[in-house]
């Protein structure tokens, strides 16, 4: 071997020879194939993984789909309805990345409650939850600007009510609102930005996935017991027994998938979305995608709109400073009975603001949301704090391997007692 060659252990020549001058196979060997996981791990952890297989469907068929797209006021619509008509597999195409959106967001939600409730966030995991948080903020800025893409009638007037909430910023706010626009009104340089964006994000959005899964490797997985594997008896290669089990996630997930696209594609849209924009008609009740409710809710219930619109903002900050808000020292909400009882409360909570966000903002709307938002920031702000000093966790296993083996759960600390003879 020559000097300076990586002493690759590889059998196969192509692969050895390849991995000797570039050792790309060694580092995915190591990284995903010997890497140390923890041994209990449920299928919630699978959604890490559908969400990166999601982001690669996305980015797949918006290139194709940007092949056939003409970024002007007077053709986007067309453009579209072309794409639907005579484009070879063209519905397809488009029904998979409309509704691939929403899958996205209902695997990253799923994934980020997960991590709320087994306490990922804690440490040393806090720089990982909040390149989490970044890859979140900008699922929803590239979500809204393709949202916009298609020029319907809640295309044209959710962009123009959206971008039109950065003027209760005083002073800054009127020359944002023309940033955005690149003009007086939506028009066509607001297109032109928005899918120039729209193309570009999701880039973006890989760059910090790579980043947010090395932070994982560096610091190793949660896992539901929430305590850090003791050794070798607590840890399983990742392959095969995660790739296996993450491969029959995924079989579900695109079963799901599919059934959305070839039997309910538009169920998750807007129906005024199939009429052309027009500025001179405004929608009876405008709303943005399901994904944006929540927050969508929050904004309305406040009657001031600068107070609104930082409050829609703060709703997915506070989630930066979550790992300082929560002091206790454990972490999985199996062994904090009250923190579980308040984290499912905050959860039904974020549910019926999703629900109010599709309601018109009057009478009795008005006042769920505006309690549903008093306890998404109480949650964050007074009982996580107050938890950490006032609940007494249960118990932990003294590792890993005892209850997955059947040990059942042993206090840290305390002694194992000697197994008896039959």
């Amino acid at each position: 071997m020559s000097i300076g060659l990586h002493n690759s252990e590889f059998k196969n020549p192509v692969v050895r020879w390849v991995d000797q001058r570039l050792p790309v196979f060694t580092m995915m060997q190591k990284e995903y194939g010997t890497f140390p996981t923890p041994r209990n791990f449920n299928y919630f952890w699978n959604f890490g993984a559908l969400a990166m297989v999601t982001l690669m469907i996305m980015i797949a068929t918006g290139i194709f789909l940007s092949m056939h797209y003409a970024a002007h006021t007077g053709l986007a619509f067309d453009s579209v309805e072309r794409i639907m008509r005579d484009v070879n597999f063209g519905w397809l195409i488009r029904y998979i990345h409309m509704n691939g959106a929403s899958m996205f967001f209902i695997v990253v939600y799923i994934h980020i409650f997960r991590g709320m409730y087994y306490g990922s966030y804690k440490a040393p995991r806090e720089l990982l939850w909040m390149l989490g948080v970044v890859i979140f903020l900008l699922m929803m800025a590239t979500a809204f600007m393709g949202y916009v893409l298609p020029w319907g009638q809640m295309s044209f007037w959710g962009a123009t009510v959206i971008t039109n909430l950065f003027s209760a910023f005083p002073v800054v706010g009127s020359h944002i609102v023309e940033l955005l626009w690149g003009g007086m009104s939506v028009d066509n340089p607001t297109l032109n930005r928005f899918f120039s964006l729209h193309y570009l994000l999701p880039f973006v959005i890989f760059g910090v996935v790579f980043l947010h899964v090395a932070a994982l490797h560096i610091t190793g997985s949660n896992n539901p017991l929430g305590i850090e594997p003791k050794g070798p008896q607590d840890t399983l290669p990742f392959h095969p027994y995660y790739t296996a089990k993450d491969s029959v996630g995924l079989v579900v997930y695109f079963i799901v998938f599919a059934v959305l696209v070839f039997f309910a594609p538009n169920y998750l849209g807007h129906p005024d979305n199939y009429i052309p924009a027009n500025p001179l008609v405004t929608p009876p009740h405008i709303v943005p995608e399901w994904y944006f409710l929540p927050y969508y809710a929050i904004l309305r219930a406040v009657p001031d709109k600068l107070g609104g619109v930082l409050l829609m903002f703060g709703s997915i900050l506070i989630w930066f400073v979550l790992p300082w808000l929560d002091r206790s020292p454990v972490r999985s909400m199996r062994f904090r009975p009250l923190a579980r009882v308040f984290f499912l409360l905050w959860t039904a909570c974020f549910l019926v603001l999703l629900w109010v966000g599709a309601k018109p903002a009057e009478g009795t709307y008005v006042l769920i949301a505006r309690i549903a938002t008093a306890y998404y920031f109480a949650y964050f702000l007074v009982v996580l704090p107050l938890l950490a000093r006032l609940e007494r966790p249960l118990p932990l296993p003294e590792s890993i391997s005892r209850p997955v083996l059947g040990g059942g759960p042993l206090p840290m600390g305390a002694a194992a007692k000697p197994m008896e003879k039959a």
